[in-house]
């Protein structure tokens, strides 16, 4: 069996800064990747053009986004936080800029560019990429483990890295193998969800507006008629429901709020109702005689939600604007303001960014990565319990916890 020093498990994000960190101190470093190439999910990131991290200067506001589990990572981002993310990457050629959200990209090249310098970093070091070698299992002893069987092979090291990822976009290779591995070495999985993924609603005439992008709207989200929460942002409605960046977000709480869950779409958040009545009328009085009621809701909406809003709307799409009524005109701006789905769950593993759920952070030491029942084992990525919204806060997840485990 060829030794090593440590042995990685998954050549994504967390796995090769792992693997760059454990190598630039000295390790002999080997990666066990099941695909073809390394960096599958990654090059997908942000569509190809790769959200790698968050401008958001306020570590506590940064370590809010995460949730509950967000105070785990404190010791992490103290050693290998968004300042110094974006400093590693610059420093390896990586230009990077801000955009809206405070979301840091590449500023050329996209996840292409971000992998090229991971993998140079990887050569330089001399860390060997074992590709088409899928992990078959951990073999396990007194609290270490001896040895992982691969589909032709077998190896030992005297640490082990299990970054594996999730389950989301199974495509890709994360296929939840982690957690077989993790439960071998006796940690405890807590349930998985999808997360960041599109929402199902009951509704089927979303439809009608399917790939129509929305910007500056707002979803208050209520819970058995109590408003809960809120988003303002961006986004799209599908063929079976609603995507985009604020409904992403809420995704990944949906599995905690069982009731009746009802998301309401407000498509004019800054105007007051009054303020559009006005406007509709200022509208009508302006197109007297030379417009019907389309061509009035195509001034309001974007093209693509025509079709929907005409739907929605109890008035004659081919009535003359000059016969349209004061209780017409508040029941219409009613529905710009109050588009009501009631949501019927999740798009499933294949269509997430990340999952939800993993390691239990309670067997992981925060300051190592290691974990608390295996002496030589540790853990980085997706595969923890660890989960945030878009924005670049997963892929930080990554790189500051594969950093300190190949510490």
């Amino acid at each position: 069996m060829e030794k090593f020093d440590t042995l990685i498990v998954g050549g994504g994000a967390a796995g090769l800064m792992a693997a760059v960190r454990a190598a630039s101190l000295g390790q002999k470093v080997a990666i066990a990747e099941k695909n073809h190439s390394v960096g599958e999910k990654l090059m997908i990131s942000g569509k190809g053009r790769c959200n790698f991290t968050n401008a958001e200067s306020d570590i506590e506001a940064f370590i809010a986004r995460y949730g509950d589990n967000g105070k785990f990572l404190y010791s992490a981002f103290s050693k290998f936080g968004p300042a110094e993310t974006v400093k590693f990457f610059n420093r390896l050629g990586v230009e990077s800029v801000e955009e809206r959200g405070k979301r840091i990209f590449p500023a050329s090249g996209g996840s292409q560019k971000i992998l090229g310098v991971l993998w140079k970093e990887c050569q330089r070091f001399n860390v060997k990429i074992m590709r088409n070698t899928p992990v078959i299992a951990f073999k396990v002893k007194n609290s270490r483990v001896e040895r992982v069987i691969t589909n032709n092979d077998e190896f030992t090291a005297d640490k082990y890295i299990i970054a594996t990822g999730g389950k989301s976009h199974p495509d890709t290779g994360s296929t939840g193998d982690g957690y077989v591995f993790a439960r071998q070495a006796g940690h405890t999985i807590t349930k998985l969800f999808p997360a960041l993924v599109p929402i199902r609603t009951r509704e089927t005439w979303v439809k009608l507006a399917s790939g129509c992008n929305l910007r500056n709207v707002r979803i208050t989200v209520s819970l058995n008629g109590k408003d809960i929460d809120e988003r303002f942002g961006e986004m799209e409605f599908t063929n079976f429901g609603i995507s985009g960046p604020i409904v992403m977000d809420l995704s990944s709480h949906v599995p905690d709020w069982a009731g009746d869950l009802v998301f309401s779409l407000d498509l004019k958040p800054t105007l007051t109702h009054g303020i559009l009545i006005e406007r509709i009328k200022r509208e009508i009085k302006k197109f007297q005689g030379h417009k019907r009621f389309y061509g009035l809701v195509r001034s309001l909406v974007p093209a693509g939600l025509v079709k929907l809003m005409l739907e929605l709307s109890d008035i004659p799409h081919d009535k003359p604007v000059e016969y349209i009524s004061e209780e017409e005109i508040f029941e219409f701006v009613k529905l710009l303001k109050d588009i009501r789905m009631n949501i019927n769950g999740l798009w499933s593993f294949n269509n997430a960014v990340v999952t939800r759920g993993g390691v239990s952070l309670n067997e992981v030491d925060p300051s190592t990565m290691r974990s608390k029942l295996c002496d030589n084992l540790y853990f980085a990525g997706e595969i923890l319990d660890l989960n945030g919204p878009s924005g670049g806060f997963n892929l930080q997840m990554c790189w500051s916890t594969g950093y300190v485990a190949g510490s």
